[in-house]
């Protein structure tokens, strides 16, 4: 990969302290959730951090977002270390780097209309919004596939494909240069996960942005990672290239979840890799 990362995570660590083991006079013990993890992001690809549930891939992703702090190790923005930012410097960090939550139900507030909810990042972020509010809105439900004129229904009004399609147009509202998707299509049924994966990757294309996809399945990896980190128990066990990782794995583990992904007809795969060699030579 040529150019500096937009995001790098050098030796991230998080513990946690286990409950119910303090005692007096003895240390509290802590259950290491992410060890010594590292990754490079790049603008306009997209990462994807795969494992089983538990391996640490998630608690990695809200390092990086700094939505919660480490233990130990660094995130550097664009060459800025951000681990330790507090207040103001840190509103600038959420400026670039937005979050996609795995179950779009709970992360929208139900009480609020779509119009407040897409544009409550820039009401934090105290930005102009030329044209105003509602139009602003109206514009990214459109950007997401959305009806403009639903800005004013609420998230119970939704299928949650289109819940999530709301969810990602709050991300990119402020226009984010880091989208982390935390097991963004999970919830959704294989169809509806198609859908919202094109929509990603469209919007990958318009904007540029990084993307740090936290994903258990690895079906769904193939179709939009450019990179792969594979995790267990808190450590990443394998990176490389997609097709590196997927056609030629190296370490046991990754071999084992890849034996467990329902084989696909053979003419498919070779249609995908045409498609994706057309793609590159269209770059």
């Amino acid at each position: 990969m040529t150019g500096e990362p937009l995001l790098r995570a050098r030796d991230l660590v998080k513990e946690f302290p286990v409950a119910g083991t303090a005692r007096l006079l003895l240390p509290a013990k802590k259950f290491t959730a992410v060890d010594a993890v590292s990754f490079d992001l790049y603008a306009g690809r997209t990462l994807a951090l795969v494992g089983e549930s538990g391996s640490g891939k998630s608690t990695t992703a809200r390092l990086a977002a700094r939505l919660i702090d480490v233990t130990s190790g660094t995130v550097h923005l664009d060459g800025r270390d951000i681990t330790t930012l507090r207040g103001r410097d840190l509103r600038g960090v959420r400026r670039a780097v937005q979050m996609v939550f795995q179950d779009p139900s709970s992360s929208l507030n139900p009480r609020h209309t779509v119009e407040r909810i897409v544009t409550a990042p820039l009401v934090y972020q105290r930005l102009p919004v030329p044209g105003g509010i509602r139009r602003f809105a109206q514009s990214l439900m459109e950007r997401v596939g959305l009806e403009p004129d639903h800005v004013d229904r609420y998230p119970s009004q939704f299928s949650g494909g289109q819940a999530q399609r709301i969810g990602i147009a709050r991300a990119i509202a402020i226009g984010p240069r880091v989208l982390v998707c935390d097991e963004a299509v999970s919830a959704l049924d294989v169809s509806v996960q198609a859908q919202i994966i094109n929509l990603l990757r469209g919007l990958q294309r318009e904007e540029g942005f990084a993307c740090l996809f936290i994903a258990h399945d690895l079906a769904v990896v193939r179709q939009i990672a450019t990179s792969v980190a594979v995790m267990t128990a808190g450590k990443v066990v394998e990176a490389g290239d997609r097709d590196e990782v997927f056609d030629r794995p190296r370490h046991e583990y990754t071999r084992r979840l890849l034996a467990a992904v329902p084989r696909i007809r053979p003419e498919w795969e070779a249609a995908r890799r045409r498609n994706a060699s057309e793609r590159e030579a269209a770059r």
